[in-house]
Formats: structure tokens, C-alpha cells, sequence
């Protein structure tokens, strides 16, 4: 059994990585999880060869997250066996059914993201807190997009005050270090996922935003609520 923790309350994951240097800039400046996408469309996505070089680094420092979408059997089994990942991610329209088949067969958890653009679209929640480990609440893509999620759109935060799970959940959408305090304040969010707002162009990361995400990140979790 995979233990999803941290040494920190406040779980961030940085998305997305496909260089050593952003990599480890990530894990330098402590990142709870670091996330690789298997999503050709993706400008983040990686070989597997890169995937196997960039997992070899994370040494146990960070969980290593698997991001797929609407991934069938052969490739979630390359991607096991090649980064060997603490946590899949699923960000397409993956079934609770096909949730609960890929965790029996790879013995693995699951974090399912939820697109979020208007308050009923939380009704989800029921429907994969009962096989995901853990929920990732995410921005609607735009209309016509080809990219689930990392486009750089936020959606109405005051959407998730007081909402209710019975999983842990992490925000994503549009954050960058510029409002991710703005984001735990209205939220007061468990974990944040972030991806295209340490970048200086679609799947380039940034060393010096990601430093300033975390470091935001980690100053906000220890302000006063309200």
C-alpha cells in the first residue's frame, strides 16, 4: 500500500516537468508530489525514455504522479513499469467503474480530476469519492480545446467553500504564484496543483517561478483564516 503524505499540511504537486533541471528545481524547493504527463497532445508530454531518466532523480523525495487520459490497459501498464509512479492521475472521462478496475489491477490509487465551471458540477464528487483516492478539482477547458487541463484558466474558487468529501482534494486551474494565497483563502484548499503558471511557455517550465509558487504557497498555509 502507496501512503499518499507529507511533512507539511499543505500538498503541492508541480505538473507537467519534462526537464532535469525543473525537475529538481521542484523537488529543491519541495514539492510534496511532481506530476508526468503521458498525453500526447499534451506540450508536457513525455517519452518514456525521458520518463525513466526524470523518475530515477525523484529518489523518494516527492511522490512521483502518472498523468493520463482516458488511458487503456498497455499504456498505464508502460508507464507503471517504466516510472514505477505512487499515484495515477486521470484528467478525461474515465468511469468510476474504470477507476475501480485500473486500482485492482495495478494496486495503485487514483486521483480523479473533476472539471469545474458552475456549482452543480461538484454533484461528481459522489459519483468517484467512493473508488478515487483522492479528487483533483479542476478548471472546464475551454470550448474546443484538445487539453483537459493545464490551459491556464481559473474558474469561480467560492464554487468549493465548504464543499463536502469523504477524499482529500487539491486545487487546480489558472494558478500561478501571483494568486495562489488569493486561492487557499477562498478554498482553504488541501493540496495544489499547478502547471502552466510556472511556465514561460505551454510545457516550459520555469526554475524561478517554481521556487515562487512553492515559497507563496508555503506562506499563505500559515496566515490566520478568515
Amino acid at each position: 500500500m502507496v501512503l499518499i503524505a507529507a511533512m507539511t499540511s499543505l500538498l503541492i504537486k508541480i505538473c507537467g516537468l519534462s526537464t532535469q533541471d525543473t525537475l529538481d528545481a521542484a523537488l529543491d524547493a519541495g514539492a510534496d508530489m511532481v506530476g508526468f504527463v503521458f498525453f500526447p497532445p499534451s506540450p508536457r508530454t513525455l517519452t518514456f525514455e525521458n520518463a525513466t531518466a526524470l523518475s530515477a532523480r525523484v529518489k523518494g523525495r516527492a511522490l512521483k504522479v502518472a498523468l493520463s487520459v482516458d488511458a487503456d490497459d498497455t499504456l498505464l501498464e508502460a508507464i507503471v513499469e517504466h516510472i514505477k509512479p505512487d499515484l495515477l492521475q486521470f484528467h478525461g472521462r474515465e468511469s468510476a467503474d474504470r477507476v475501480q478496475a485500473v486500482k485492482a489491477r495495478f494496486g495503485l490509487p487514483v486521483m480523479k480530476a473533476i472539471h469545474v465551471s458552475q456549482a452543480s458540477d461538484l454533484m461528481t464528487i459522489a459519483t468517484y469519492e467512493t473508488c478515487a483516492d483522492r479528487l483533483l478539482f479542476d478548471a472546464r477547458p475551454p470550448k474546443g480545446s484538445v487539453l483537459p487541463g493545464g490551459n491556464g484558466a481559473a474558474f469561480d474558487w467560492t464554487i468549493l467553500k465548504n464543499v463536502k468529501s469523504r477524499r482529500p482534494w487539491m486545487l487546480s486551474g489558472g494558478l500561478s504564484p501571483d494568486n495562489v494565497a488569493e486561492a487557499l483563502a477562498v478554498t482553504q484548499a488541501q493540496g495544489l496543483d499547478v502547471s502552466s503558471g510556472v511556465e514561460t511557455s505551454p510545457g516550459t517550465k520555469d526554475i524561478a517561478l517554481i521556487y515562487d509558487f512553492i515559497r507563496r504557497a508555503r506562506a499563505a498555509e500559515k496566515l490566520p483564516l478568515g
